[in-house]
């Protein structure tokens, strides 16, 4: 707790979480882990050997938002850093990674107290850069499967705005894949005061971000056919007095398969380009893709077996079915999903949500209608996000410990999680002693 409370207070955007990582190098330290920084970045990793066995793999991340806190709590942060052009950029845990860095300090301190109920080799991750879909690809790059001991399993958790002491698992997809356009829009500059004879970008950007909004609200269907388009930044001039010569958009899409984010990707770029023409542009848009992720995918058999040891230590009614978000990750890169950053075969990933909403929020937000209820249980990334900290850290590291254990307590012969029943149940009771 002391650790998540100094987190929170001490949020780092990504690419900069230094102190954040020494913070978590310190403890994995204090565990007994052989630990090792600056990986991919800031990235930490711990290795904690414990005889022959399965090796197991928790990962955590350690950026923070440009979000200005609004929670009023007594940990609130007040960090603000600043910007290439000078203006302070606000930071805040609005997404609960400092929760996720703590469970995994706390799942080390556990599993190293409580060796002799397991064998093999845990590998903890703490990674930077998530927000910008930067960091697993980074370790990975820098080595975090060839320098250190390749998993046979890895293990993330993500918190989410429902009740706390409760889990979520999903079957197959749990996140979507996601490509993030940044735009140039180029017009014409002018004097205010004579707009006709000037384009101006802005009302261009303004006209795009309209047309992407009304394509986007169509696809909005619950099936896996959804189909997110959102314009999340737009930018453009100095002085209400000029017109510049450029607007720039950053577009987020999202969607259930690699088919429909191309597809959606095609729709974005032509209404870009057709309002530019429209509006006398002066050039055809330019547009980069600045990052991507793939979809979110657990390995079935892993993630039974994951949901079972939550079962048992939790109890079957707090485990909850999760339906597939548009939410997006990179975590899907550490079991090789649609790359080539190693060799070998691809690693099975297992991937749950963890309730993070006090039962008194709650409750208001069950007595609240439609869109009222987020205004009782504020979603991740918005800066009234504030979990409800001891029933959300117990149960964050209850759930990666058990989850861990669920494979670090089976002989080594059943490392591929393809076990049978029987030797699960073996594995439990085996965990249970």
């Amino acid at each position: 707790m002391e650790l998540y409370l100094d987190l929170h207070r001490s949020p780092e955007l990504s690419g900069a979480e230094h102190r954040t990582a020494a913070r978590l190098a310190e403890e994995l330290t204090a565990a007994g882990c052989t630990v090792s920084t600056g990986e991919g970045g800031h990235g930490v990793v711990g290795v904690l050997i414990n005889g022959e066995g399965p090796t197991v793999m928790l990962r955590a991340e350690l950026d923070a938002l440009p979000v200005a806190e609004q929670t009023g709590l007594p940990y609130a942060s007040q960090v603000t850093v600043q910007g290439r052009d000078g203006v302070a950029i606000p930071v805040m845990h609005a997404c609960g990674h400092d929760m996720h860095v703590a469970a995994l300090a706390g799942t080390a301190r556990l599993l190293a107290a409580g060796r002799r109920l397991w064998r093999g080799t845990l590998v903890l991750v703490g990674q930077p850069a998530e927000e910008t879909l930067s960091g697993a690809r980074a370790m990975l790059l820098d080595g975090l499967y060839t320098r250190f001991p390749r998993p046979d399993v890895a293990l993330a958790q993500h918190l989410s705005p429902f009740p706390a002491g409760f889990v979520a698992h999903g079957s197959g997809v749990m996140t979507a894949a996601s490509r993030t356009l940044d735009v140039v829009l180029y017009g014409r500059g002018g004097h205010a005061s004579m707009p006709e004879y000037a384009v101006n970008p802005i009302d261009i950007a303004a006209d795009a971000t309209l047309r992407i909004k009304e394509w986007s609200a169509g696809q909005l269907t619950q099936d896996y056919d959804r189909v997110v388009a959102a314009v999340g930044t737009l930018h453009g001039g100095v002085r209400a007095n000029i017109l510049p010569e450029t607007a720039h958009l950053g577009i987020g899409l999202r969607a259930f398969s690699a088919e429909r984010l191309a597809e959606a990707e095609v729709v974005v770029r032509d209404i870009l380009r057709r309002t530019s023409e429209a509006a006398g542009g002066t050039r055809t848009p330019e547009v980069t893709v600045s990052s991507e992720s793939a979809l979110n995918v657990n390995d079935p058999e892993a993630a039974r077996a994951v949901r079972r040891s939550h079962a048992d230590l939790l109890g079957a009614s707090r485990v909850l079915d999760c339906p597939p978000t548009t939410a997006t990750e990179d975590f899907p890169l550490y079991g090789g999903a649609g790359t080539d950053l190693y060799d070998g075969p691809a690693v099975p990933t297992v991937y749950w949500m963890v309730g993070s909403v006090g039962a008194k929020q709650w409750e208001a937000a069950a007595a609240a209608t439609g869109a009222d209820r987020f205004a009782h249980v504020p979603p991740n990334h918005s800066p009234a996000y504030a979990p409800d900290p001891v029933p959300t850290l117990r149960t964050a590291i209850g759930s990666l410990s058990a989850a861990a254990l669920e494979f670090l307590t089976r002989p080594q012969t059943e490392v591929s999680v393809k076990c049978q029943r029987d030797d699960v149940r073996t594995a439990r009771a085996t965990r249970h002693n």
